[in-house]
């Protein structure tokens, strides 16, 4: 995985934009390394988001310029290395990048890449076409879903980041479970009259009253999708039949909910649909290999979730 950051460092500036590579360590611990290494404290090292522990993965973290300069290529360590520094005005903000592109090989049995690449060809050109249901990943409940088993529990007990992680669970658990019952309903990758759709891969939200030929032309472009709730405080914007959708789902979840709202967090939208783009397959004797790119706050999960659930059997060969 290789962050895309949709920007280039400034070239000069109180801070500097590493470019990390990290392969089975977590963000967090990389970024306590780091702030050992530039002599700061951890909360001025920035990042733009989390990324898988079990994974070789490129990302890009940002510290404020020491005073005495380092060599920062000569940081290579068992776990992490840096493969470029850049001077930039300032500190790296959650959420400040464009997408991710992935590079995941699935392993064949028997050595039959050419056979399971022919198996998933059907499955990976509807997903180039459709996109797949925006779910959130496994990743977002925990290790064994550790953060769904304090929802429960008195939030305020818990330091800032742990709070956060919870709420985020409880979050995606009613978002899973309204686009679970949308992808029941064959209208996940639709517009329904009372929806709240927004632009692809951006945070644009805008009501919509009855999709006309437009809409549905862009819709089935990706151009645009449906959303589900991020539940929090105060009323959804969602109208009619889909409103009734998303309340009704959610009073299934009063624990997850109540979290919500009593964190004081304010509703908000995600895409139901999530679009894979430059998405193109290598088979190996031994693999098939997937190159795509995702926007930000996606899972690769998603995607491979649909390919591994794909009916059918690898043909004799």
């Amino acid at each position: 995985m290789e962050e895309d950051l949709g920007f280039e460092p400034a070239g000069s500036g109180s801070h500097l934009l590493l470019k990390v590579r990290k392969v089975n360590a977590n963000t967090q611990w990389v970024a306590r390394e780091l702030a050992r290494l530039a002599g700061c404290h951890v909360t001025e090292v920035g990042y733009a988001g989390l990324k898988d522990r079990r994974a070789v993965a490129v990302q890009w973290f940002s510290v404020p310029r020491p005073r005495v300069a380092r060599d920062w290529g000569a940081v290579q360590e068992a776990q992490f290395s840096v493969l470029t520094a850049h001077p930039h005005t300032r500190k790296l903000p959650r959420g400040a990048l464009a997408g991710n592109r992935f590079v995941i090989r699935l392993r064949a049995p028997d050595g039959r890449g050419a056979a399971l690449q022919a198996a998933l060809a059907a499955p990976l050109e509807a997903i180039g076409r459709e996109g797949v249901p925006n779910y959130f990943g496994p990743q977002r409940f925990g290790r064994d879903g550790a953060n769904l088993e304090r929802i429960g529990a008195d939030l305020s007990r818990l330091k800032s980041p742990e709070r956060g992680f919870v709420l985020s669970a409880a979050r995606a658990v009613v978002f899973n479970a309204v686009l679970a019952a949308r992808v029941t309903a064959a209208s996940w990758q639709r517009l329904l009259p009372g929806d709240l759709a927004n632009l692809d891969g951006r945070g644009s939200i805008f009501a919509v009253e009855h999709p006309d030929a437009t809409l549905e032309r862009r819709c089935r472009d990706l151009q645009i999708h449906p959303t589900g709730p991020l539940w929090g405080a105060g009323a959804s914007q969602a109208q009619g039949a889909v409103a009734q959708l998303e309340e009704h789902t959610a009073a299934a979840y009063p624990a997850e909910c109540r979290a919500c709202t009593a964190a004081r967090m304010r509703q908000e939208r995600r895409s139901l649909r999530l679009a894979v783009r430059e998405l193109r397959v290598e088979a190996e004797p031994q693999a098939l290999v997937l190159h795509f790119r995702l926007t930000r706050g996606s899972f690769a999960t998603a995607v491979l979730r649909e390919l591994i659930a794909a009916p059918g059997e690898l043909p004799e060969g």
